[in-house]
């Protein structure tokens, strides 16, 4: 395989779209936008958890930006603030939406907790154990089968919508747990060098079966904040 490109550090607000060529696929993995959590505890894949009014407005975005694309799928997480991210998109073109558990978020084992602040779970020694191993990690699923369930998800797509377009909303860490496996990066990583911004889209952009170049932009780049810019799920 092809070793992708690294894009510019200096993100894009302008999703790269197909040029019309029979052999060119691009599979575009988009982080949902800014949920509603006013208790700021870590959510991953519990329930209940949907857009706030600011993440609402990077959806509207996300689907301005893929206007005029080539299209040909639809895909997203089974969790509600992915569901909704992808809703405009789909009432924009019409097409139906694929739920895939393959792209869900990362399980945790310290969901429903506050991670920050004076009460984090972090500062509590019966929290300590399950911290031993930051490379797999041992407080949730590990970073290889996250990046095989992406990637099994991913290579789909591009069968799918093969020489064409396919869109799929997932979350952070999965979008960068990929990225870095198909990049050739170590997937343990520090979590505030993650290229993944709310409502941000990273392209896997394909020639038949071989993995090009991966393309990254923020379309909502105007929307985001400090606080909203700051890892999460």
């Amino acid at each position: 395989m092809s070793r992708p490109t690294v894009p510019p550090t200096a993100a894009p607000t302008e999703v790269v779209r197909h040029d019309g060529r029979a052999d060119r696929t691009l599979v575009h993995l988009v982080r949902h936008g800014e949920v509603f959590n006013p208790e700021k505890v870590l959510y991953g894949r519990l329930p209940g958890y949907h857009l706030s009014e600011l993440g609402r407005a990077m959806a509207e975005r996300v689907s301005v930006a893929f206007e005029g694309h080539d299209l040909a799928l639809l895909g997203a997480s089974p969790l509600e603030r992915a569901q909704e991210t992808i809703a405009p998109l789909a009432q924009r073109t019409g097409l139906p939406v694929t739920t895939d558990v393959r792209v869900v978020e990362a399980g945790n084992r310290f969901e429903g907790q506050r991670m920050t602040g004076p009460d984090s779970a972090l500062k509590r020694p019966s929290s300590w154990p399950p911290l031993w191993n930051p490379l797999r990690p041992s407080w949730g699923e590990a970073y290889e089968t996250i990046a095989a369930r992406m990637d099994a998800a991913l290579r789909e797509a591009r069968t799918v919508a093969a020489g064409r377009e396919a869109v799929i909303v997932s979350h952070q860490l999965p979008v960068w747990t990929l990225r870095s496996k198909l990049e050739g990066r170590p997937l343990a990583h520090d979590p505030r060098q993650r290229e993944c911004s709310l409502a941000s889209v990273t392209t896997f952009d394909f020639t038949g079966t071989e993995l090009y170049a991966v393309h990254y932009a923020e379309p909502a780049g105007e929307l985001l904040t400090d606080a909203t810019k700051v890892p999460g799920a």
